[in-house]
């Protein structure tokens, strides 16, 4: 029968609407369903919007809106990171370690951007998907391998700086001693523990990302409040000449100033990896296109660009030279200024509210990576409600007694900085661009293939910097 319809026009699993008309297709049971309902597979061109077709495509499906995957994305990179930016400003100085802080920002942007790209052109949903699509099955392995590692290790950074707030540590006293005075809380491990048990458990069952975009949105908040408290304060002193001149670039006056310059690259390329998250926010973003995740990375990129060097100015100026490798720990002694008890409680325990938050965001991608790498073939982990929770309690477990026996979290961040974060946020997102673009319709244009090859570069040399350096202080420390 004749018929005056343009045709669906199917290019690289893309499908575009010629001259805004339709066509009713019968199933091909061979093929499979179009599904209308997936935006992946649907691009409307000459500005139509989905919502503006209802008869079409039926109700809206639900899911998480464009603030709401802003919030679980910047999330996933605001932790702990935070806390050793001052650490790393006080090596770097502040010219270079800002530069580092925009640059890394800059990069870890583009490498989102190219892994929601050919996410979609491969119909991955997951990362590891899309590395098996680019490099293989024994990559992707690796990948997962390195989800876990990294989000395992930032797990228990968290629950490291949790206790050395509440319980303090050899060099700082605690909020609960300050409180209470000395008790059964003195002991970390006790009070991480309860903490576990109480908050961080009831938040790590959910089993949607999406489910957590209110506590997202909390620990955001939260975030901004430790620095613009740190920033005040700060500013205060400035103006009141209580403040010593910060050292504006690296030191290079003796080898363990330089042996912490090798480490604390790392740990900058650490700061913004949240590659892992990606993709389960981009696969409950309603309406997803690519187009609508890179409007939220580059928002979450400049939230995070924002917090960051902020933060790490105000701690570098405010303590110097004393500063730790976890700024909270800081502040628990006389800033100089009036108030000073309370900003410090306002402070710490603000800070720890945050990472309680953040802690299920990490959890989430972890469990799932786990699943998929043990139980690979069986039905979604969110249809399996006692698998979701035997493994969450597993989970837990594991990274409760890493918490116990991992001194500082700047051993942990050293380490996965210079291997699995590294690996997750620049190697696999250039390789995989690199080797899709030559069997897509997504290809590179030659800024973008530049930008790969540099990205690619910039982790190799980090990691083997990082890792000699590692070593290399190690050894000095044994002797």
């Amino acid at each position: 029968m004749d018929s005056n319809y343009a045709k669906l026009d199917a290019k690289d699993g893309n499908f575009r609407f010629k001259n805004q008309s339709l066509r009713l297709i019968p199933p091909d049971h061979d093929n499979g369903y179009l599904d209308p309902h997936n935006a992946d597979d649907l691009e409307i061109d000459d500005g139509i919007d989905l919502d503006d077709l209802p008869l079409i495509f039926g109700e809206k499906k639900s899911g998480s809106g464009i603030y709401g995957a802003v919030f679980n994305l910047t999330t996933s990179i605001i932790g702990a990171g935070i806390m050793a930016l001052p650490a790393t400003m006080k090596v770097l100085g502040l010219v270079l370690g800002l530069i580092l802080i925009f640059l890394m920002g800059i990069l870890s942007e583009i490498s989102v951007e190219l892994l929601v790209r050919f996410s979609v052109q491969c119909k991955a949903t997951s990362y590891g998907e899309v590395v098996q699509a680019a490099l293989g099955r024994t990559a992707r392995v690796l990948s997962e391998i390195c989800i876990i590692v990294n989000n395992a290790g930032v797990l228990i950074v968290y629950l490291i700086i949790i206790g050395d707030v509440m319980s303090g540590s050899l060099r700082h006293i605690g909020v609960f001693d300050q409180w209470l005075g000395h008790g059964f809380w003195d002991h970390r491990k006790v009070v991480i523990l309860i903490i576990l048990v109480l908050f961080l458990a009831p938040l790590c069952t959910l089993d949607k990302i999406d489910s957590l975009s209110l506590t997202s949105a909390a620990s955001v908040a939260l975030a901004v409040l430790f620095v613009i408290v740190a920033f005040v304060i700060a500013l205060i002193k400035l103006i009141e000449g209580k403040i010593e001149p910060p050292r504006l670039t690296p030191d290079f006056g003796s080898k363990k100033a330089i042996l912490d310059l090798l480490v604390v690259i790392p740990i900058m390329s650490n700061a913004y990896v949240c590659h892992f998250n990606v993709q389960p926010i981009y696969n409950e973003l309603e309406g997803r296109s690519p187009s609508k995740m890179y409007r939220v990375g580059r928002l979450t990129t400049i939230i995070c660009v924002l917090v960051y060097a902020s933060t790490a100015i105000a701690g570098y100026l405010l303590f110097g030279k004393d500063t730790e490798s976890d700024v909270l720990t800081n502040f628990d002694k006389d800033l100089g200024i009036r108030f000073s008890t309370a900003l410090n409680y306002i402070v710490r325990i603000g800070y720890v509210f945050h990472l309680v938050l953040v802690f299920p965001v990490i959890h989430f991608s972890l469990r799932q990576t786990m699943d998929t790498l043990l139980f690979e073939g069986l039905n979604p982990l969110s249809e399996s409600r006692k698998r979701c929770l035997a493994l969450t309690i597993v989970l837990l477990g594991l990274i409760y007694l890493g918490s116990t026996m991992i001194p500082n979290i700047w051993t942990a961040f050293k380490f996965t900085g210079a291997t699995t974060a590294v690996s997750l946020g620049f190697t696999f997102p250039a390789l995989i661009a690199l080797r899709l673009s030559k069997e897509g319709s997504s290809g590179l244009s030659r800024a973008e293939r530049l930008l790969s090859w540099v990205m690619l570069t910039l982790a190799i040399i980090v990691s083997v910097v990082g890792i000699v350096g590692n070593i290399y202080g190690i050894k000095s420390h044994s002797q």
